[in-house]
């Protein structure tokens, strides 16, 4: 059963769980979020770019991040949340579980993304901002909320929306994510975990009716009953 946060006539506000990939795609045979959402809102099958592969998806998340997600139920909706997001005016906050400890409590990772040369099933970061294309610069800041002997739990707010930025940042610093056997070294390969740890925890932007929207996902049950452990 798909956990609906809010719904109005303009837009849906899903909790995704982890392990649901958002639509079809390589390596997503299985149903997907699309698949559900259209079975709740046969209206989002006219909305979109992509109304065969994506219908009314704004923004994505990778399959094993859980978390709060927007969809648009109109086509008006659909590219007016699209411009925000063009223009970083929507707020997104995560929280990630990663290896090690920071000397500093905050910072921010920055650079170019691409393909990875060395893997085209990849990403990769070139770190600074020298002759960094606009088309594929990308932000990302970090505050840290708790530590452990070899963890800590990180607020992530990411500036831009690359594919897998915030996995890429944090694996670029020498923090990856627990559980991401995608960006990750050799000797966290083998560390048993229920998931990948990154969570969609809010998203908050200014409406066409001029109101402020903020929607939050509490983190769920395994996530919790790890950090407790």
């Amino acid at each position: 059963m798909l956990k609906i946060i809010h719904q109005d006539e303009n837009i849906i506000v899903v909790d995704k769980p982890a392990g649901l990939s958002v639509h079809e795609g390589i390596g997503a045979r299985e149903k997907t979020l699309v698949d559900f959402l259209i079975e709740e809102f046969p209206e989002i099958k006219n909305v979109g770019d992509d109304k065969i592969i994506r219908p009314g998806i704004v923004h994505r998340l990778d399959k094993e991040t859980s978390g709060v997600l927007l969809v648009a139920r109109n086509q008006k909706t659909f590219e007016y949340l699209k411009d925000l997001f063009k223009n970083r005016k929507i707020e997104k906050k995560y929280l990630a579980l990663v290896f090690g400890k920071f000397k500093e409590k905050q910072g921010k990772v920055e650079g170019e993304m691409g393909r990875s040369k060395r893997d085209f099933r990849k990403q990769a970061l070139v770190r600074g901002k020298i002759n960094v294309r606009k088309e594929r610069y990308s932000l990302t800041y970090y505050k840290v909320l708790d530590e452990w002997d070899d963890y800590s739990l990180l607020e992530v707010s990411p500036k831009t929306g690359r594919t897998h930025q915030i996995r890429v940042h944090l694996h670029s610093i020498g923090h990856p994510i627990v559980g991401d056997k995608k960006y990750t070294f050799k000797e966290y390969k083998n560390i048993g975990t229920p998931r990948m740890f990154l969570h969609a925890e809010s998203i908050s932007f200014l409406g066409p009716d001029g109101q402020k929207y903020f929607f939050k996902s509490d983190p769920p049950e395994e996530f919790e009953t790890y950090l407790k452990q």
